[in-house]
């Protein structure tokens, strides 16, 4: 349950960086790229093995790590793009609705009995999901359906791939590794991608958005260790860890936004809030 509950706290504090980007003026995306490297390194000084590149160049998960580097860009510029075109509101409920693409699979490959308790918890921790991220109006419009679609496809694709990798393929001692690479696979994909775009906006590095890096690098790091260590627990599902997951970081986060932001909580959010308390004590039972 540690590393649950530590899976809980350094996601929430990725939202609550995230969010303080908007006060600074941080450039997302270089903060994003150059957080990679520090994730890395992170990675490197902690790992109980060594880093061997023969060893890595023929580890089993290799090819997953090199597909969810490629995936953690090309899902973080969705988000951006259905942010400015659909709003926060439908960009948030997207991806943390993405949950139920994990939860089926681990049901389905993995044959993981949830029982009728857990399973009303994990249908009222996606009314949750959605009641607590809805914070300003607006509708959905059908012109704009396709980029929350990608958004609710790629979160859910990643929490899917990376349970699947770590299933089959992770030895215990070879997270850090694995994390490790994964993260250095994105900046490699993230620069590409910045040098591309680069050439038709023209867009400078500064480095307080590499500062921004830093400070993001770390909780994000051991965000997706923490993951990774909670999912080789044999005694949780799959469902039942997501599901936690996703409802933790949504009442840590809402209780952090009321104390350091200000936020006001909406009727619709106190309801989200009141079904992630029922949702929680279900799929625990």
């Amino acid at each position: 349950m540690l590393n649950l509950l530590l899976a809980i706290v350094f996601s929430s504090f990725l939202y609550l960086i995230f969010k303080s980007f908007v006060k600074f003026n941080i450039n997302t995306l270089q903060a994003i790229i150059f957080n990679y490297v520090i994730a890395f390194f992170v990675g490197y000084f902690i790992s109980p093995i060594n880093f061997e590149l023969s060893k890595i160049l023929s580890a089993p998960w290799l090819l997953g790590s090199v597909f969810l580097g490629f995936m953690f860009i090309c899902v973080f510029n969705i988000l951006g793009k259905t942010t400015q075109v659909n709003g926060i509101s439908v960009a948030s409920v997207s991806s943390k609705m993405a949950m139920i693409i994990p939860i089926l699979f681990g049901i389905i490959v993995f044959n993981e009995n949830l029982g009728i308790n857990k399973l009303t918890g994990i249908i009222i921790a996606l009314l949750a999901v959605y009641f607590t991220s809805k914070k300003e109006k607006g509708e959905l419009q059908t012109s704009n359906y396709i980029l929350p679609l990608l958004l609710f496809l790629g979160a859910g694709i990643i929490d899917t791939s990376m349970n699947y990798i770590q299933h089959y393929y992770i030895k215990e001692d070879e997270t850090s590794i694995f994390a490790s690479c994964t993260f250095i696979f994105a900046f490699t994909f993230g620069i590409l991608f910045f040098l591309i775009n680069s050439i038709k906006v023209g867009n400078k590095i500064k480095g307080k958005n590499l500062l921004a890096g830093i400070v993001l690098g770390v909780p994000n790091y051991f965000s997706m260790y923490y993951l990774i260590k909670a999912l080789q627990n044999k005694n949780l599902e799959s469902a039942t860890i997501f599901t936690l997951i996703n409802i933790g970081v949504i009442l840590l986060t809402t209780i952090f936004s009321l104390i350091i932001f200000n936020e006001k909580i909406r009727k619709q959010n106190f309801i989200g809030i009141l079904l992630a308390i029922v949702a929680v004590f279900l799929v625990t039972q």
